[in-house]
């Protein structure tokens, strides 16, 4: 018989569960304490910073200022601290402490970017008018003392948006840059190519955006990122500790670039756009090819100062390469097996060429589902097809010594929505309660050699700007949890609930979130 009692009791031990769990932080910390004492703003604080944080206290005055009138000044003392690890805590290199009572806030770290993770948790426990930029007095406003100490579980935290089937605006993308600040993810993975659109300036090659940008005529897929456009996003977003890769996807879905360039085809002729893949790939055989894509790539490199370049790799069929002479005496002079082996000796020659440059290469795990020509050693193999091969390219990875980053398609593509979607099969849905428990990416003891986790927002089938952020939030909440956070992980409706905390501040910042749960979905729910 349930008592009074037992649901008093059953009340204070959901209070205290929440409590314990940080404040609704997330991605949840990896150790909360609460301490019996308040910190309460002033209309004057005082920002005090060591020099090389001077970027982060830059950043924390920029979204104060409109609320309490901020004085930084590089001291050891204040009312909001940024300060270095001096503990002995080990915390990494982005790990931080957060310290908060009556008299003040500090945020200790090894380096900026501890500093503006903790800046990130210090952000989500003052009010949502606050954390979206809307009119706030924070005057009086009280704040629970409390120690964090954190740091994350991967030191690469991605989400990947297709630009490349269809085009998103700067400032769209800036938007997207301050959501995974939010989130604390740190790579920008960004997708440029594709068959529907070339998006990426590249001046030797000028056809590439005047023909190959615009090759497709449905909404929002003409366009292309300038150079300078290019600077200023990566310099945006290096300014939140995200480091953009940007992915040239090679050998295939590239109809747009090779429409405006088809004497890289195989028989040189252009293709028509698709919205899915093709046997239109680039020539293996000939040299211009090799020539043409590494002209590219110099130019990738200078505006790109990450140290990984994307390159694709995936969903390249062999049936042109069968047939081309050019592809078949390479593969005979070359002494290699067949088609597949010619792309991995394609994949070699293009990650040889960025090694010398410094850089890694990055390609999708279809470059690794069979044997062949030996990848070189600063290859980085992108674990996806889970529908297809399910961890045979984690495993052929792992085994021939290459990096893994993990983002299978079960569970951690945004794109496949809640619900059936044009080709979007019910077989090609999920929600934030299947991949919060079961998305393959999400290893409990992962190998040294995988270095992070992804998540991926493919726009196929006509995604435009405004369907995003429903197919994104809130499930985007699950992936970034488990990118993130080292501790135990939480009962899946202890983390819901810590999400739909979540929900007003979502609808502050304008973004149009989603269903999480399939049982959620009213009827008539459209997707578009």
């Amino acid at each position: 018989m349930i008592t009074l009692e037992k649901i008093f009791i059953s009340i204070f031990l959901i209070i205290n569960t929440y409590a314990s769990i940080g404040q609704n932080i997330l991605p949840t910390p990896e150790h909360v304490i609460f301490l019996n004492s308040k910190f309460v703003f002033k209309k004057n604080v005082q920002l005090a910073y060591v020099n090389e944080y001077i970027n982060s206290a830059q950043y924390l005055a920029n979204r104060l200022k409109a609320y309490a009138k901020i004085k930084t000044e590089v001291s050891n003392s204040g009312d909001i601290v940024l300060c270095n690890n001096n503990d002995n805590i080990d915390i990494g290199n982005e790990g931080y402490k957060l310290e908060i009572n009556e008299d003040h806030i500090k945020i200790y770290a090894n380096n900026d970017a501890g500093i503006f993770y903790g800046i990130q948790s210090l952000l989500q426990l003052l009010p949502n008018e606050v954390q979206a930029g809307k009119h706030y007095d924070l005057t009086g406003v009280k704040i629970d003392g409390l120690e964090v100490i954190d740091q994350p579980k991967y030191e690469w935290r991605s989400f990947m948006l297709d630009s490349g089937r269809q085009y998103q605006t700067p400032d769209f993308i800036k938007r997207y840059l301050n959501h995974m600040a939010m989130l604390k993810m740190n790579v920008f993975h960004w997708h440029l190519t594709e068959g529907q659109g070339w998006r990426i300036e590249i001046k030797k090659y000028p056809k590439l955006t005047e023909i190959g940008s615009q090759v497709s005529d449905g909404k929002e897929q003409q366009g292309y990122y300038t150079q300078e456009e290019i600077r200023d996003i990566v310099s945006y977003a290096e300014q939140l500790h995200i480091t953009v890769v940007p992915e040239i996807d090679v050998p295939g879905h590239s109809e747009a670039a090779l429409t405006a360039y088809p004497e890289m085809s195989c028989f040189k002729e252009a293709p028509e756009s698709v919205m899915a893949f093709s046997a239109n790939l680039f020539c293996g055989g000939r040299e211009e090819t090799y020539t043409f894509l590494q002209d590219i790539l110099n130019e990738v490199c200078e505006l790109f100062p990450s140290q990984y370049i994307h390159l694709g790799g995936d969903e390249a069929p062999k049936a042109n390469w069968d047939k081309c002479l050019d592809c078949q005496n390479r593969i005979k002079e070359e002494k290699l097996h067949d088609s597949h082996d010619l792309q991995l000796y394609f994949s070699t020659r293009l990650a040889q060429y960025l090694k010398t440059k410094g850089k890694k290469a990055i390609f999708w795990g279809d470059v690794i589902y069979d044997e062949g020509t030996t990848l070189p050693d600063n290859v980085v193999i992108h674990w996806w097809n889970w529908r297809r091969h399910e961890d045979k390219a984690l495993k052929n990875a792992i085994k021939r010594g290459h990096q893994v980053i993990c983002n299978t398609n079960y569970y951690s593509y945004l794109n496949f929505p809640l619900s059936p979607w044009t080709r979007y099969s019910k077989k090609r849905t999920f929600d934030m309660k299947t991949t919060y428990e079961q998305n393959p990416s999400d290893l409990t003891d992962p190998h040294e050699l995988v270095i992070g986790m992804g998540s991926c927002l493919w726009t196929d089938w006509y995604v435009q700007e405004y369907m995003i952020d429903r197919r994104v939030f809130p499930r985007i909440f699950s992936l970034s949890e488990q990118m993130w956070s080292k501790g135990k992980r939480l009962q899946f409706e202890e983390f819901y609930q810590k999400v739909k905390t979540k929900y007003p501040l979502l609808e502050l910042l304008g973004i149009d979130n989603g269903p999480a749960l399939k049982e959620e979905i009213t009827k008539g729910y459209q997707w578009d």
